[in-house]
Formats: structure tokens, sequence, C-alpha cells
């Protein structure tokens, strides 16, 4: 074995990186350790794939439960199946660090994966996991322009901390993960607690400049194994197909793009040439040219496709309430995209049970995402399962609100938005994020603050240091620009990013611009929002469970479930109601109807409640002695009544006073030596 290792001291963590001794027959491999946390990325690369004028670059991120000292606890399935949402949304911030950081003409199939070997309940693995894929790809020498470095920041307390770990990120207003190259910033994702601008600014320069060791140790590792550079066949577009279509087509395409758009366009080229090329070419050709044309009209005249100004918001349309039966839902329009979001409310304890290396915790507020096929005008293979894309955007959205969501104190519900796109043409993400402020406030939920967003785009000529922003993005300006730049937040400032580029990367300057401009489009959508709905309904919709809280004492939990859970069963059989218990006490009570509710919650009431002396009580009789009679109050204050206690004077007989089953009234005197409850019948109005 051949083995090289290198670490260095960054921030409060050692970060080391190491090759040679596992996963020898991959292309490259790179053991990553932080802290007791361990990752393994490897790298394979294959052939370039003829037909294929796209980079095919797959990024899988594999936690296995054994890192976190774990066994599954479904009793039938025991190993790692397909991939968690988190374990998606890992993968994605992996791949979009890396992916505009390799060069144009490579097309050579690339597999990465990432394994979790060993994880310390306290150092993030994905962060791990972006560096070490990073110097997995120079190590393999592939035509990769890096090295790249991922840090995360948070703040608490007013100062920036280098990647937190686990429980600091609790208690931290900003949860910011930025991966950079040495001059510029590749990948953003963030949530915050309504950040300012200018703020958010100084986190990501702090990650930049943080991120500088990083890099300084991928380059001391990568000097000491030399790796030989990867040999491929570099990908070019035909120069004689490039040229004929130019001189045959380009004013049409043009026309196309600044006039009206022309739908027979391709099919119109590729009938004319397919005698001599293939389809593939045609449209990589096409697609050169009309991205050529629409820079160019950006960058030099400053002149959109529809013709708008560089910051202006397309038109919006928004509307509540449009569903009859469910508890919320909301219409937000912007220009072509159109979102409906749907709000369900439920028992908390039908929150998302979440089973992962981290340990279990129940999710209460869920966003969930949905594309299908045909809001582009597209056949969909599948209209059932979610992409990777698609729990990408919800956790996106998921991510702009959730820290406006009311504790389960303040509101007992779980909450679940979903939302549905009925058409696209730029950013949907943000969309859901507007459609599900509007769904939430319709549905009585008592958010903190209302939320808007907005994507933002960038075409820039490097060269000539030259770069244009664009707000509320659609189709061609995503599709043929360099950024794609989604800021949420509130009046009060930014509670979610995520950037990713086509470039080698983004100045912070340029950025810092990008945010000003997008602070100014989502108020205006927000302004627009509240107009329609100012505040959160002070009540929910009828069709709504009916939820109430109550605590008691955690010595009562026993009495509240009884042996077996007979006690429980019998008050949701006998009220209708659902009733849950937690380890701290809190009962849950939730129902249809207010009655179902305030039935279950006289029983709970009554199973728990202490007697206080020289309270009087209705309760029944249901014992008659010689000395006198013992009575119920309920099932935690049963008492006797001795019969010096029953009225004044004598009484020889108690059944000349009481009957078995007779409901009276009676006073609580205290209890005696042995702690059995005194009660007295007399002086009782």
């Amino acid at each position: 074995m051949n083995i090289v290792k290198k670490e260095s001291q960054i921030g409060n963590h050692t970060i080391s990186f190491e090759t040679g001794r596992l996963a020898q027959k991959a292309t490259s491999s790179i053991l990553a350790q932080m802290g007791e946390t361990v990752v393994l990325a490897t790298v394979v690369v294959g052939e370039a794939k003829e037909g294929i004028d796209f980079f095919p670059l797959t990024v899988e991120y594999i936690e296995k439960l054994y890192a976190g000292g774990m066994i599954s606890s479904s009793r039938f399935i025991k190993r790692e199946g397909r991939p968690s949402p988190n374990e998606i949304l890992k993968a994605r911030i992996i791949d979009r660090s890396i992916r505009p950081i390799f060069k144009d003409d490579f097309l050579n199939e690339v597999q990465i994966a990432v394994t979790v070997l060993s994880y310390d309940k306290l150092n993030d693995p994905s962060i791990l996991a972006v560096n070490a894929v990073s110097l997995a790809l120079l190590s393999a020498g592939l035509p990769f322009e890096g090295p790249v470095a991922s840090v995360k920041v948070g703040e608490i307390g007013g100062d920036f901390i280098l990647n937190p770990t686990n429980i600091e990120i609790d208690d931290s207003s900003l949860n910011l993960i930025v991966s950079s190259t040495e001059h510029s910033i590749s990948m953003i994702e963030a949530g915050a607690d309504s950040i300012k601008e200018e703020r958010m600014i100084e986190a990501i320069e702090f990650a930049k400049m943080s991120a500088h060791k990083i890099l300084e140790l991928q380059k001391e590792f990568l000097k000491e194994i030399e790796p030989k550079e990867f040999e491929y066949i570099p990908h070019v577009i035909d120069k004689e197909l490039f040229d004929l279509i130019q001189n045959k087509y380009y004013s049409r395409i043009e026309k196309s793009i600044w006039e009206e758009k022309d739908n027979n366009l391709f099919k119109d080229i590729i009938e004319d040439l397919k005698d001599k090329y293939e389809a593939g070419a045609i449209s990589e050709v096409v697609t050169t040219l009309e991205k050529q044309t629409t820079r160019e009209g950006i960058l030099n005249k400053k002149v959109r496709p529809d013709k708008r100004k560089l910051n202006e918001i397309r038109p919006l349309y928004i509307d509540i309430d449009i569903l009859p039966r469910t508890h919320g839902s909301a219409l937000f329009q912007r220009g072509e995209t159109q979102v409906l979001s749907v709000v369900t409310l439920a028992a908390g304890k039908q929150g998302q049970l979440i089973e992962s290396i981290y340990g279990e915790e129940i999710k209460r507020y869920m966003h969930h995402y949905n594309f299908p096929g045909w809001s582009v005008g597209e056949i969909s293979k599948n209209l059932y399962y979610p992409s990777r894309r698609d729990i990408g955007h919800g956790a996106l959205a998921e991510r702009a609100l959730e820290r406006q969501i009311p504790s389960l104190s303040e509101f007992p519900y779980a909450i679940r938005v979903v939302s549905e796109t009925l058409a696209s043409n730029g950013s949907s993400s943000m969309a859901s994020v507007c459609g599900s402020t509007l769904s939430l406030m319709a549905a009585g939920v008592p958010i903190k603050s209302p939320i808007s967003g907005v994507a933002m785009g960038l075409v820039a000529d490097e060269e000539k240091n030259e770069y244009v922003i664009l707000t509320d993005i659609q189709g061609p300006e995503d599709h043929f620009g360099d950024m794609d730049f989604k800021v949420a937040g509130s009046k009060e400032g930014i509670t979610a990013l995520q950037m990713d580029n086509k470039l080698k990367g983004i100045p912070v300057e340029v950025l810092k611009k990008a945010l000003i401009q997008a602070k100014e489009g989502r108020e205006f959508i927000l302004d627009k929002m509240l107009e329609v709905i100012s505040q959160s309904r002070s009540d929910i919709s009828q069709y709504a469970p009916v939820i109430e809280t109550i605590q008691i004492e955690v010595s009562k939990i026993g009495d509240i479930i009884g042996s077996g859970g007979k006690t429980i069963k019998g008050i949701i059989e006998k009220s209708g109601a659902d009733v849950s218990v937690e380890e701290d006490g809190t009962v849950s009570v939730s129902a249809q109807t207010q009655e179902q509710r305030e039935i279950a919650i006289k029983m709970i009431k009554d199973i728990t409640q202490e007697a206080e002396t020289g309270k009087v009580y209705d309760g029944k009789v249901v014992k008659i002695t010689t000395f006198g009679a013992f009575v119920d109050v309920s099932p935690n204050i049963s008492g006797l009544v001795h019969v010096s206690e029953m009225k004044d004077g004598f009484v020889k007989n108690p059944e000349t006073i009481v009957k078995i089953g007779q409901m009276v009234k009676v006073k609580v005197l205290g209890r005696d030596d042995q702690g059995r409850l005194k009660l007295s019948m007399k002086g009782i109005s």
C-alpha cells in the first residue's frame, strides 16, 4: 500500500484526507475525517457515450446506519434501501458544488459515491463529503478546475461559527453552506432567521475566507501523490454543421427568441438536414445559437426575451380558498408559472417519524413539491413518485418557512403543505414559497412573518468583467444564463438561499448586488400577497380537527394510559377523540367536533385532578357501611363520608341518608393519618 495522509487544523476541528488504503479498484478514492466522522469518496470514470451533448455525472450520498451505531427499527427491513430525502439533498449539494468546475468539453461518464462510514453525532458528514469529492476528482487527474472547498457557517450571539456542531446549529440563527474555489463561489445553500442582506454577505465572505485553509490542504495533498492527467477526447461541435445552420436559419432563430416563438423551427431544421446529420447534433447547434443570441441581447442591449426591464417582476395573479374542503389553499401565478398550494392540519403525532444516522425525530412541518410533466406540456414517465428535483425544491420552500411556523405549544398541529406545479416557466420553487405562505395564512396557521421568494439570474462576460443581473428569471434566462439564485425572506430579512451557477464561480461582489436587487423584487411580491390576505386568519377551517393540549404531572401519565392501555382506549372509545401522551406530560386531544374534544378533556382531568381541601365536588355513592359511605368523585378522587359528617346530629343508619348510586355533593376535609381522603356532606348549600 502506498498510503498518503495529510491533516490540518481548520477552525476548532482537525480535518484529514487519506488515500491508498481503501477502495483501490476505483479510479480514485479519498477517506476524509473530521472529529470521529468519516466518509469515503470514490470516483469511477467511464467512456464518453456517443450521441450525447451533456455531461453524464451522477452523485450518490449514502448514510450507513452502522455509522451512527444504529439498526433500523423496522421489524421487516434491516438493511439500507432507497435514498432518503436527506441523502438526496446532500447528494445535490455535492453535485451543485462541483459540476460547474468541470471543463465544458469533457463528456465522459463519471460516477461519484460518498459513503458515511462513521458519524460522531457532532460533525456534519456532508460538509466533509464535498471536500473529499473535490480531492478525489483532482486525484483522478480529471479535467476538473478545482479544488473546491465547502464549509458551514452558523451564528450564535452575533458571532460567526465555522463548521458548527449539530448541537451548535440548533442554537444558531443561520445555517449557511458555501462551496468555493480560490477566487469565487460555486454553490450556496442557507436557512436563516430573517437575516439582513448585508449580514448574509458578511457570512458568505467569512465562509470563503475560512475555506482557504481547506483549499491549501488539498493542494498539499496533491503534491504528494502527483496525479497523472486523465486522457480524453474533447467534445466539439461540428463546425460544418454549425456554419450551415447559422447561415441558413439564424434570422429565424433570432426572430423566434425576440419576436414570436417558432414552434416548428427545430422540426423544420431536422427535416431539412436529416439525410446528412443526426438529430442530436442538429439540436446541439440550434441550442448553441439560441444561447448565443439570447446572451448577446441581454449583455449588449440589456433586452430580455419578453421585453421586461432587468429588475421587473412578471404579472401576478393571487387568490386564496381555491378548494372548498381542504384546510387551506392558495393559487400563486407569476407570468406563466402557476402553483397551487394546499395545507392539511392534523394531530401533532401525525408528523413524520424520521430515522437516520442522526437518530429518530418527529418532523411536524412538512412541505412537498410536485412537478408533473404536463406543467411544461410534456408527457411524464412517472406521475406518482417525486424526482430528486422535486425533493430539492420542496426542501428549499420548507426551509424558507420552517422558522416562521409556531411552536407546538402555540399551535398544536402537524402541518403538511403540498405545492402542485400546474404550469411552469421559471422558478416554481419560489412560487411555492409564496403559495405556501398564502395557504398557511388562509388555513389559520399563525406564522410569525409572511415570506415571499424570487429567482435571480445572471448573464456574464468574464473576459470584459461584465455582469447583468436579472430579477424573476424565466425558462430561457435560466437555461442560457449563468446563475440561478433563489432568495426567500420576510420584510425583516432572508430566510432561505440557494445558488447554482454554470460559471466556474460567482464573485462575492456580484452576489451582493443580486441580493439587494432580489430584496426589491421579493418585497414587491410580498406587498401584492398581503393585499389578498394581510395576516393569518384567527380561526381554522371547520373541516380541520379541533386540537387542544393540556399538561399533566409526569407521575399521572400511568393513570391516563392505564394497565395495557385500557384507560386511554376507553377515553378514545367514549369520546370519539384521538388522545396522545408525551413523555413530558403533554396530552394532545384531537377531535372532529368541539363536543368530542370536551368529553375527552373532562375525562382526562377527572383522572388526573388532585383533591383540594375545602373544595366541593359532585360524587357518586359506591358503597355503604355501618360507619359511613364511600363516594367516588373521579377515578383519582375517592373517599369516606363518616356518619358524623353526613348531617348535623346523630345518624344511626347511613342508608337512611344515602343510597347506592346516588349523586351527592361532598367537601374535602383532608386526609387521615394513612393518607385516605376524608369527605363531608355537612354545611354544603
